[in-house]
């Protein structure tokens, strides 16, 4: 039996609220982080947004008899808090500056790809329709990108190389010795945190008098999008299959298409919502349920 097929829940009442956050939530956050930028430092934002959250987090935890991470456990939560808050946050928030919301979230749809190779290096199988689904997905992405996206190749190399941090990172951190639970994520925000304010340091970014705006949305990023929504994805993470666990990639691009058009004024062609409905497919051939089959299949891999 493979090691993802013998942890797995199926989709439980947790496992299904934990995708309606990382669906929902990690596709405002597109938005957020834009309008956060606007007058915050990118690396020094995200370095205060993750060092906030993983401090309420660790001592909520503390607070309630949580043991404290072992040093083995502080520096695999570093490992992992550099590849996937410093690789993959921090490299779509710079990307932004010179990308949309909208670019962002679509170009990042290719992680469930990406986590499906990255898989394999531990031994980990893909079913076929699970395939098909990242396919399908694909191909509502290529969909979506005709016509509708503009950015510069410095931003489109950044968007390129976050899903590869992001991914890797999180299939590494299915065998890495992280603290269990919760602890897991508040230690690797902190540490991720801490990382991403020396790199704000190290490129000189500077503090001016941040608007009510980007305020607001810092607030919502670190509570929502930090605090619950990341918490969720690591849940995911550790006990279901690694296209399902990346499958809110599909769904993101949709929210933050939606938010573009409903409050940032911008427009969507009548193939971009094709392009939304085939997104919307592939992510059902994700998430469907394996049958007995396909799981005997799995197993046997």
């Amino acid at each position: 039996m493979s090691p993802t097929a013998a942890r797995a829940p199926g989709l439980t009442p947790t496992v299904l609220l934990c995708l309606g956050l990382v669906y929902v939530v990690w596709g405002s956050t597109y938005f957020g982080i834009k309008v956060a930028i606007e007058s915050l430092p990118p690396l020094g934002m995200l370095a205060l947004r993750f060092l906030v959250a993983g401090a309420l987090m660790y001592a909520f935890l503390r607070w309630r008899g949580v043991p404290a991470p072992t040093r083995r456990e502080w520096g695999a939560s570093a490992v992992v808090g550099l590849l996937l808050l410093g690789g993959g946050t921090g490299l779509v928030t710079l990307a932004e500056r010179d990308a949309s919301s909208s670019v962002a979230a679509l170009v990042l749809a290719v992680s469930p790809l990406f986590a499906a190779l990255f898989a394999r290096l531990w031994g980990e199988r893909t079913g076929g329709r699970e395939w098909l689904g990242i396919g399908v997905g694909l191909v509502g992405i290529a969909l979506l990108n005709v016509g509708e996206l503009r950015t510069t190749p410095l931003a489109a190399l950044l968007l390129i190389l976050a899903p590869l941090c992001w991914t890797f990172g999180s299939q590494w951190s299915r065998h890495l010795p992280l603290p269990a639970g919760l602890m897991g994520s508040a230690a690797e925000m902190l540490t991720g945190g801490v990382l991403l304010g020396l790199l704000s340091l190290l490129f000189g970014e500077r503090w001016g008098m941040p608007t009510a705006a980007s305020l607001v949305a810092l607030v919502y990023l670190t509570l929502f999008g930090s605090v619950a929504a990341y918490s969720a994805y690591m849940y995911l993470v550790a006990h279901t299959r690694p296209a399902l666990a990346t499958s809110y990639a599909y769904v993101n691009p949709v929210v933050a298409v939606l938010l573009g058009v409903g409050l940032g004024g911008e427009t969507l062609t009548a193939l971009g919502w094709v392009a939304v409905a085939v997104i919307l497919a592939g992510v059902v051939l994700v998430v469907w349920p394996r049958t007995g089959i396909e799981t005997g299949k799995a197993e046997r891999a």
